[in-house]
């Protein structure tokens, strides 16, 4: 139990550090909603589940012994980072429901909304690395590894979507407050664009 405890202590202190799951899920709920925002934490869900995965059965293990694989994926989530803080900063600061927002399908929304989620995450070499460093150390060798590793991957992605619900509420929030504020509106969408590029090209060049 106390093992158990320290994991969960260990992902709670994570999820609460800014990073760019974290500032995907505040800035589109600002922007385009809780719904919107609930989507993007479904996928961020599914892409942490899938690295739970891989490292169970060992990918972040060659992706630490063979450089060129860990590069291309990390390259390709910089760009991707880099893409979304573009993103950001072109969109207009006009309210939540903005017409693009009124013609486009709900479905196509959420569905755009919950593949930014997985790519935003899945893309990201270290939080596969992260996975495969962090499970080991709370599993015993002389039990069942397979229930183990699910169990605290049920764990991790569970108290992972619930910060993002927590997230997408707060951006609601804000949305609330900055509603009829275009200036905070646009000085909002500069500051996460530059978190994004700034964390982008941090991932890209490290």
């Amino acid at each position: 139990m106390g093992d158990l405890l320290l994991f969960c202590s260990a992902l709670m202190a994570i999820y609460l550090t800014p990073g760019p799951d974290m500032l995907l899920v505040l800035n589109t709920s600002i922007n385009s909603g809780t719904r919107q925002a609930v989507a993007i934490s479904i996928g961020l869900a599914l892409a942490r589940s899938l690295h739970v995965l891989l490292a169970a059965i060992g990918l972040a293990a060659l992706l630490q012994t063979t450089p060129w694989a860990y590069h291309a994926v990390r390259l390709g989530g910089a760009a991707y980072l880099l893409y979304l803080a573009w993103r950001v900063l072109t969109r207009k600061t006009i309210t939540i429901q903005t017409a693009g927002a009124l013609t486009e399908k709900p479905r196509s929304r959420y569905l755009r909304s919950f593949s930014q989620g997985v790519l935003t995450n899945l893309l990201n070499p270290k939080s596969l690395i992260f996975c495969s460093v962090l499970l080991p150390q709370f599993v015993k060798p002389e039990q069942d590894v397979a229930s183990q590793f699910a169990l605290l991957g049920l764990i991790l992605v569970c108290i992972g979507l619930g910060f993002d619900l927590i997230y997408s509420v707060i951006g609601r929030e804000v949305s609330a407050f900055t509603a009829s504020r275009k200036g905070v509106q646009k000085m909002q969408n500069w500051i996460v664009a530059g978190l994004l590029a700034a964390i982008g090209l941090k991932v890209g060049l490290a």
